[in-house]
């Protein structure tokens, strides 16, 4: 497992740089949009990576790589929002979003790690179009969540299926960059 982390770390370093320099550039616009918004954005990610999966053809010259690298700022950006709420203009410096940012990551990755440990690492056995389809999954069981007002009867929050699919999203990328 070792070599997971280091290549999950990579995988963070990546994204987590992508999302600094879009703090620099745009701020914290993102702190206005509502969780079924974020939802929708990461869905449209998933649902083009997919579409890339299944199309012979591909209009648009970004690969999955940069979906995948979207779904997992999203996800964290989603979790920002359920733990400090949506406000009405952005409130956040770079380096207070980088802080949170990094803090969710952090738990993100400790679930894969304790996740990892009781699966003996299965998803290295994986295609990543199964990947993106338990991303898909998880989308459509936030979805519902979010219709019943984030009520569940037996079933993990939000904030578990968003961990999942930043770490599924983490997969992926390992395995598109060992080919």
């Amino acid at each position: 497992m070792q070599d997971t982390s280091k290549q999950y770390d990579a995988v963070i370093e990546k994204c987590r740089n992508l999302f600094v320099n879009k703090m620099s550039d745009y701020g914290s616009a993102w702190r206005i949009l509502r969780l079924p918004s974020l939802t929708d954005q990461i869905f449209i990610k998933a649902q083009r990576i997919r579409g890339l999966q299944q199309n012979a053809e591909q209009k648009v010259d970004e690969g999955e790589e940069s979906e995948f690298i979207g779904i997992i700022n999203y996800c964290t950006m989603a979790l920002i929002q359920l733990d400090m709420g949506v406000v009405e203009k952005p409130d956040l410096s770079v380096d207070q979003a980088t802080k949170l940012y990094d803090e969710k990551i952090v738990l993100s990755k400790q679930l894969m790690m304790d996740k990892n440990h009781d699966y003996g690492e299965a998803w290295r056995d994986m295609r990543v179009s199964s990947l993106t389809d338990l991303i898909l999954q998880k989308l459509l069981r936030v979805k519902q969540i979010e219709n019943n007002s984030g009520k569940t009867l037996v079933s993990e929050g939000i904030d578990a299926n968003y961990q999942d699919m930043i770490n599924y999203a983490v997969f992926a990328l390992i395995l598109l960059n060992q080919k």
